[in-house]
């Protein structure tokens, strides 16, 4: 249980100015200063009428002084685990983006979580499971069935239709006298088997080609160069996604200013589209603005777009939690916007294993204990990683054919922040920064 908490304002959202091409600038001022000047912007407030009473309603209960009403936002084992795996995933995510503000970063943490939790069913469950869990953050579910569960969830985000491939699996060193047993209970709670290395350039053409054909040939060339001749233990995860919006956007591939902190502009291309149907809030103390994005099969994508044109985006980042963002959920209102997004297709690839020690696994690391999988010191080799996403304009419905387009406009046309979550469960799929989308390619 916990207490419900109002996001989408800290201060009342104020229209300060629109100028012809109907962007628009939200500010945060002292409340009796937007009370007289509400009069002049009447029509225009409106706009986002919803948002203004939110935070009313928020000043009225503060001022009362009573206690709010106690909320459950995750009621089932499925969103639980949900939260769970976000939770990991934004930590992940942080670890992997503080390393260099300037440079764009990309993560599918449910496959992650998919392969560092077959990797803990071969761990002693007094040390080195519990350290597994505690960085996965199942040590909060109290689920006796949390393998079930996982399963369950991962089934169904790939459903058919959510776009969504996933690839997890361990592999092993051919010098590690590996118990069968392990190979069958991760086989039959997941349908993956670990495989066994067996040196050399083969490992690296046997990843690639499973690592292809789990995620329909999207995810080429998983590995780039061959294992090193110590390798051990070695999770990997991939992942595609292509997502779908609900309401298409009739102009794409136009080539537009994207803005770069301390550098020239330069053209990408975008696709944009008028009176498209958003939930927005802002928030004045992370100094962004936030969309909510309706994709087909309960796909939704949420973009944190700073008031600046910055690479810092520190605080939005240390903002995440699953928490959050399912306040944010359903918090944002819906409004009808001109919206501007860049065509995002993208490949990433990393090593994230030298931020496990950072996530708590510090001891792991230094003794796995993998009693399950081998009676032998078996040492993590490496934790590869790679995703690759592409956003199509094409959509399942046209917008409002309304011949006046509405006076505000949302253009992703600067550094920004996105993630991709399902909505049945609050599960995180992706997760970005875009920095500099000049680098982006597939």
């Amino acid at each position: 249980m916990r207490k419900k908490r109002h996001t989408c304002l800290d201060s009342i959202i104020c229209l300060e100015e629109i100028d012809v091409c109907g962007t628009y600038s939200i500010s945060k001022r002292p409340v009796h200063q937007d009370l007289q000047k509400s009069m002049m912007r009447t029509t225009l407030v409106l706009l986002l009428g919803a948002l203004a009473l939110c935070h009313a309603q928020l000043s009225e209960t503060e001022d009362a002084g009573v206690e709010e009403e106690a909320v459950e936002l995750f009621t089932t084992d499925k969103t639980k685990m949900a939260a769970a795996t976000s939770d990991f995933g934004y930590n992940l995510f942080r670890a992997l983006a503080g390393g260099d503000p300037k440079t764009n970063v990309f993560l599918a943490p449910i496959s992650v979580s998919a392969a560092l939790t077959q990797l803990s069913m071969g761990a002693s469950p007094d040390r080195s499971e519990r350290w597994l869990y505690r960085t996965l953050r199942y040590h909060t579910l109290q689920d006796p069935q949390l393998h079930n569960t996982l399963r369950d969830l991962l089934a169904s985000l790939r459903a058919p239709g959510k776009g969504l491939s996933i690839a997890a699996r361990v592999y092993l060193a051919r010098r590690l006298r590996v118990k069968q047993d392990y190979f069958d209970v991760v086989e039959k709670q997941y349908g993956v088997k670990p495989k066994t290395l067996m040196g050399g350039a083969k490992d690296m053409n046997e990843m690639n080609d499973w690592v292809k054909q789990q995620t329909g040939g999207k995810v080429t060339s998983f590995l780039s160069k061959s294992l090193g001749r110590n390798s051990g233990v070695v999770p990997v995860s991939a992942a595609y996604f292509k997502g779908k919006w609900i309401t298409r956007f009739s102009h794409s591939g136009a080539k537009e200013d994207f803005k770069i902190d301390g550098e020239a502009p330069f053209s990408i291309p975008m696709m944009q589209q008028d009176n498209y149907p958003v939930k927005m809030g802002v928030d004045p103390d992370l100094g962004c603005t936030i969309a909510q994005i309706q994709m087909q099969d309960d796909i939704s994508m949420f973009v944190f777009l700073p008031d600046d044109v910055t690479q810092n985006m520190t605080l939005v980042e240390e903002s995440l939690t699953a928490e959050f963002v399912q306040d944010l959920s359903m918090s944002l209102h819906t409004v009808q916007v001109s919206l501007t997004l860049p065509v995002l297709k993208f490949s990433y690839s990393t090593d994230l294993l030298p931020l496990l020690a950072g996530l708590g696994l510090d001891e792991f690391l230094a003794d796995t204990d993998l009693i399950k999988i081998t009676s032998q010191a078996a040492k993590l080799s490496s934790l590869n990683h790679k995703v690759v996403m592409e956003m199509a304009p094409e959509g399942t419905q046209y917008a409002s054919s309304n011949p006046a387009p509405t006076p505000l406009s949302y253009r992703v046309d600067h550094p920004f922040l996105f993630l991709v979550r399902d909505e049945a469960s609050g599960a995180l799929l992706f997760i970005g920064r875009v920095v500099n989308p000049r680098n982006l390619r597939i």
